[in-house]
């Protein structure tokens, strides 16, 4: 009987290199989604943030116009106790002077919310996903238009259609011939 065929030296060597590199490229592409996932999560929670910041200060701006409307509302009942006969009060001022103190304050808080919203919203991971296409780019295989092309090479400009223009037709025979 013979003895077991061993592979050679260096085959051995080889397929343990190959295993390794595999080994190392499905850990490092575990990685990598790993950290787009925190990137993603990232962003995400800073747009929210954002928003919510937004929304209660929107709040405090609804809270403001809801006072300044009871503010209006009670100035205008002074204002009606004030015309009824056999008064000589002017409380109402005071009234409408803090309402228009909340209006305005209403506005300016009013206009912070929408530009803290506006720049919040929507959540969208954006710095994750070019990330991601980048990565997708690097790491896929050239596509048979693009190998065909030469990817790596510069372009040649295409011909426009005028530059491609069919040569002139013969001219038809003098002699009449129809």
């Amino acid at each position: 009987m013979s003895a077991p065929a061993t592979p050679p030296p260096g085959r051995e060597n080889s397929s343990q290199n190959i295993a390794a590199a595999i080994t190392d490229i499905s850990e490092r592409a575990t990685l990598l989604v790993r950290e787009e996932i925190e990137l993603a999560k990232a962003e995400v929670t800073e747009k929210a943030t954002k928003l919510v910041k937004g929304a209660v200060v929107g709040i405090v701006a609804g809270v403001f116009f809801m006072t300044a409307l009871l503010f209006v509302l009670i100035g205008g009942a002074w204002l009606l106790y004030y015309y009824l006969p056999g008064n000589n009060y002017t409380y109402f001022v005071g009234f409408f002077a803090m309402a228009l103190i909340l209006v305005f304050l209403g506005v300016i808080a009013g206009l912070i919310a929408a530009r803290v919203v506006k720049r919040g919203a929507p959540p969208v991971p954006t710095m994750a996903i070019e990330e991601a296409r980048l990565i997708r780019d690097t790491v896929s295989p050239p596509t048979p238009v693009a190998a065909a092309s030469g990817a790596g090479a510069p372009s040649l400009p295409t011909p426009t259609p005028a530059a491609t223009t069919a040569p002139p037709a013969p001219a038809a025979p003098a002699g009449g011939q129809s």
